[in-house]
């Protein structure tokens, strides 16, 4: 079972980087995989909420949609793929630390990303995704640094 587990440390309050986390329209902001992302329904985010679009990896198109089986504000947020070619489930743990909040992605494949490029590529394919999410949590880092500075908080 490949696993992205990934983290960084955001100099913002856990509340404020939940927000914004919770928010399916953001996830184009800051993840460079994501082309789209809505919630079904309406909000907020709760358990048994789902949300999904399209996205890219490796220049791959597919659509998704997960629902959230987690949901402890501002603590931690997990959901499960219900949809698409990639099976997985993930979290976002959000846990306050001296200069901010320390926000650790982890993703756990139960197929790997083989399900979009055939199993020989998975190693290939996690290793280059772990890299695109340790620079989505950079690019969520800055957007919500320029959000606290009052720069607003979309691209």
């Amino acid at each position: 079972m490949p696993v992205t587990d990934e983290s960084i440390v955001v100099p913002a309050p856990t509340e404020v980087i939940y927000d914004y986390l919770s928010d399916p329209t953001h996830r184009p902001e800051y993840d460079a995989t994501i082309l789209t992302s809505e919630l079904d329904g309406d909000g907020p985010v709760r358990v048994g909420s789902r949300f999904g679009g399209k996205a890219r990896i490796l220049g791959r198109p597919f659509d998704w949609k997960v629902e959230v089986t987690e949901d402890d504000r501002p603590r931690r947020q997990a959901y499960k793929s219900v949809e698409g070619p990639i099976s997985f489930t993930g979290a976002i743990t959000l846990t306050s630390e001296a200069g901010g909040t320390r926000v650790n992605w982890r993703i756990d494949s139960t197929t790997g990303l083989g399900g979009v490029f055939g199993s020989i590529a998975d190693g290939l394919v996690n290793k280059a995704y772990a890299r695109q999410v340790r620079a989505n949590l950079q690019t969520l880092s800055e957007i919500l640094t320029e959000h606290r500075e009052g720069s607003g908080a979309s691209r």
